[in-house]
């Protein structure tokens, strides 16, 4: 199977790995825009998965707006399926954990097994002290310069919930640089209807600006399941001259 290599994407389910080989093809143009791509079948026996597997990557370079299906097949999308007048067509997940310029950027990100801080347990239904995923997400400028800073911290039913975190329980799979921008996704492939609650703010105090002069920008989000509980807390901090902070919805 034709996939990138990275770590991250080695020891991804099978769906995600067929998706990044047919992703590489686009891209490259093995597949040329408009053309359409072999069927399930073939996609299944080329990829030695089932086809269920086949029919998740699709959807998920569907989401993506790579793809676009009708009754006659999957065909990779040309210029005419990005149009604006057909917005239905073009609709994406939101990328986790900074937007779609975040995760194309050069960034640095690890994983770790610690507590929340004290005010967030309850919210995340757990107790005072309790370990949970944390996830942390620096996005760096050509000089290396922090653009945009990001942490995470992951609810307990987030890991019962999600098959992609559960497998980072208490740091046995921890490792740097992990992939989670296919979060959101994992969440729809886990039956989890998201809803997404952002602030937007400034920090506190005098460090209102970077060393720079540029505006600090704060973010908070709360990522919530049909149950009204937070998988999810995010925050986000960013200088507003340096780095835009880009975050897309899908209906």
């Amino acid at each position: 199977m034709a996939e990138p290599d990275s770590e991250a994407v080695a020891d991804a389910p099978l769906y995600l790995r067929v998706a990044a080989a047919l992703r590489e093809d686009l891209a490259r143009r093995r597949i040329s825009p408009g053309s359409r791509l072999p069927s399930e079948r073939s996609l299944s026996q080329r990829y030695r998965v089932n086809r269920q597997t086949v029919r998740s990557a699709l959807q998920l370079l569907r989401d993506e707006g790579l793809v676009v299906t009708d009754r006659r097949g999957t065909f990779a999308a040309d210029e005419a399926d990005s149009e604006p007048a057909a917005p239905a067509l073009t609709a994406r997940r939101p990328t986790f954990p900074g937007g779609p310029r975040a995760a194309e950027a050069l960034v640095r990100a690890s994983l770790t097994w610690e507590p929340a801080p004290t005010p967030l347990a309850p919210r995340l239904l757990l107790t005072p002290g309790e370990p949970t995923l944390v996830h942390r997400h620096t996005v760096l400028g050509p000089h290396g310069t922090a653009l945009q800073r990001a942490v995470s911290w992951f609810s307990r039913p987030a890991l019962a919930e999600i098959p992609q975190l559960s497998r980072y329980r208490r740091g046995r799979d921890c490792r740097q640089q992990p992939d989670l921008r296919l979060l959101y996704h994992w969440m729809h492939q886990a039956g989890l209807r998201i809803t997404h609650r952002e602030s937007v703010g400034v920090p506190p105090g005098p460090a209102t600006t970077t060393a720079g002069g540029a505006a600090r920008l704060l973010v908070h989000r709360v990522v919530s399941d049909q149950h009204g509980h937070a998988l999810e807390i995010t925050d986000i901090d960013f200088s507003a001259q340096s780095a835009a902070w880009t975050y897309e919805f899908s209906a």
